[in-house]
């Protein structure tokens, strides 16, 4: 069994409760005409469509579906997973870039870097050592991955520029501010790795000028969402599976897995200025009207086909367009605005597409079945976001 390191407190709670309006026809036309007398070029107006609408909901805490310590509170990673946030390349060199635009703007061996949840490999406060910070402060609040930090940054000869505080960053009290912080703790809905709390904390004792965005890397964390299309929910209908006991807990994808679809234009829901952070706390309220894009609807059609002939399902044709003509849930997954210039997506920016990373799309089920739509049909969600500023 790999031994499981831990990050910053995740106390947030996500609530979706949408609904979805579909257009049906109307039965006929009317005809205006008063009488037998009135010509024949009297007009003729069709009955508008009459809007049906299904209720979904989903609610889950941010630590559900995710390995966290004993009392469910914090979230933990392995090695393997500290690994894969290393080596995505959507990810660490936009980082790096970043931290060296920062350090680049003030004079050299000037600035005091604050790098909040280090990790094992202390990656981050390498990359500010190595391009002429002054110092480096590494806060770890698991006592394995700072042993290992520790370990890492002597190999490496940075010893006195970096300094491993193991605890909480809510807890430590550095010998001095930062001129700037890096804090990757941006889950795949932005605020489920604890950010509010973490960062409300370090806006008020643990930088110089925390309002300012320079302050912070990255300076602005992002969620998007749109109702999606998911192959297993359509493949396995009850009663070969029950929907319901994930309870809202949603499901977790790779962001290159097909198997999962937008059926509209992505949407901003969740918008965090850490600069601001102070001015923005406890529950956060979002309503949006996604309308399902008809274009979208048949190309994934043509992907849910080859997917479902990949596993040899039997009736693939008829399957993939019931998917393909269907919502599961509300799919969410995150964005960083790293500086004015460096951003990193999980998904493709703006439409969502696939593409490689390490963070994951989270997808509600919102039902016990799949709920039909066409292409013009609305969903309707009210996202709550639940965000302590206290762990």
């Amino acid at each position: 069994q790999k031994p499981t390191t831990t990050r910053r407190a995740v106390l947030e709670t996500l609530t979706i409760t949408p609904f979805i309006t579909t257009f049906l026809p109307s039965d006929d036309t009317v005809a205006n005409a008063a009488d037998d007398n009135v010509d024949t070029d009297a007009t003729t107006t069709t009955t508008p469509p009459l809007p049906k609408t299904s209720p979904i909901s989903a609610q889950w805490s941010a630590t559900d579906g995710l390995n966290t310590n004993d009392d469910k509170k914090f979230v933990s990673f392995d090695k393997s997973a500290y690994q894969a946030m290393m080596k995505d390349q959507s990810r660490t060199p936009l980082f790096e870039q970043a931290i060296i635009n920062r350090l680049k703007s003030a004079e050299p061996n000037s600035q005091i870097v604050l790098d909040l949840g280090t990790g094992p490999f202390a990656l981050f406060a390498v990359i500010a050592a190595k391009n002429g910070a002054k110092h480096v402060y590494a806060i770890e609040a698991s006592k394995e991955a700072a042993a290992t930090a520790r370990e890492t940054i002597d190999k490496l000869g940075y010893a006195e520029k970096i300094t491993v505080l193991e605890g909480f960053s809510t807890d430590v009290t550095l010998p001095e501010k930062a001129d700037f912080a890096v804090a990757e703790i941006v889950g795949s809905v932005a605020s489920e790795e604890g950010a509010y709390a973490t960062i409300y904390d370090a806006h008020k004792r643990l930088l110089k000028n925390p309002t300012e965005a320079s302050s912070w890397i990255p300076s602005r964390i992002q969620t998007y969402a749109a109702p999606a299309s998911y192959t297993l929910q359509n493949l396995f209908l009850p009663p070969a599976f029950d929907w319901t006991k994930l309870q809202g807990e949603p499901v977790r994808f790779n962001c290159r897995d097909e198997g999962l679809q937008l059926v509209s234009n992505p949407v901003l829901i969740e918008d965090i200025s850490f600069a601001d952070i102070t001015n923005k706390a406890g529950s956060l309220q979002k309503q949006v009207t996604f309308t399902v894009d008809g274009e979208r609807v048949e190309k994934n059609r043509d992907a849910f086909l080859q997917e479902f002939k990949r596993g040899n399902v039997r009736e693939a044709e008829s399957l993939s367009t019931t998917t393909a003509n269907s919502v599961s849930g509300i799919a969410l997954w995150p964005r960083l605005l790293l500086d004015d210039n460096v951003e990193v997506n999980s998904r493709h920016y703006p439409d969502g597409g696939h593409q490689k990373s390490h963070w994951q799309t989270v997808l509600p089920i919102t039902a016990e079945t799949p709920t039909p739509v066409k292409g013009g049909d609305e969903v309707s969600v009210t996202f709550d976001f639940t965000v302590p500023t206290e762990v």
